[in-house]
């Protein structure tokens, strides 16, 4: 059986995106900060006849973030799919904002991103396959003053994708975002249509693999 791992799964994107892979017959991996809530996301999809397994990880912290990694590698084998989904939506402009929740903010939005992305690709680069996913949005293309530090984030996420989609190719590794140009609430016509866009993405032919799509509503 295939493993999906979800970084930063949360009701809206995260869940629905998990799902979908679980839909196609993957084993889902669901990890965040809050355990309660991320027991309760996995119970929904086992209760639907899928298997779902939950680990807790601080997507601020760069050893979390490699160890879980590393570990549901060495519970589950292969890593076939890893998707990046943590984000904190802060708002807070330029001004208003305090160094130190801007870094914070930065360590979650792009700096667990990089830690997973450089974990997960030395096992899929020794296999020569593997997805790794990322979810944009449309603040890293249009800066929002008043969500300076997502904004930035999902600049990095961006770059992250695009920067790395070519040398991975040549690896045999799908590098790809969805940037998300709408507002996503949980259980929401939104949140399937963004996973459908990453199952799309996955599900391409390496000679048509591409880097980004963009969902809007």
């Amino acid at each position: 059986m295939k493993t999906f791992l979800s970084i930063g799964t949360g009701p809206g994107i995260g869940f629905a995106t998990a799902e979908r892979f679980a839909r196609e017959g993957y084993r889902v991996v669901l990890s965040a900060r809050n355990m309660d809530r991320t027991l309760a996301l996995a119970e929904r999809l086992i209760s639907q006849g899928y298997e779902a397994h939950t680990r807790q990880v601080d997507a601020g912290n760069a050893q979390d973030v490699a160890a879980l990694v590393t570990q549901v590698e060495a519970q589950f084998g292969a890593l076939d799919v890893l998707h990046y989904n943590a984000a904190i939506i802060r708002q807070a402009t330029v001004a208003e904002q305090p160094v130190d929740t801007f870094n914070s903010d930065l360590a979650v939005n792009i700096g667990g991103a990089l830690v997973a992305t450089q974990t997960a690709l030395r096992s899929m680069y020794s296999r020569n396959s593997g997805t790794l996913l990322l979810t944009g949005g449309f603040f890293g293309i249009t800066p929002n003053p008043d969500f300076l530090s997502l904004s930035l984030g999902k600049a990095g996420i961006r770059s992250l994708a695009l920067g790395l989609f070519e040398l991975a190719k040549t690896q045999g590794v799908h590098v790809a975002t969805v940037t998300v140009a709408a507002f996503v609430k949980p259980e929401s016509e939104e949140a399937l249509g963004v996973a459908e866009a990453f199952w799309t993405l996955h599900s391409q032919p390496k000679e048509n693999w591409t880097a980004e799509a963009t969902y809007s509503r």
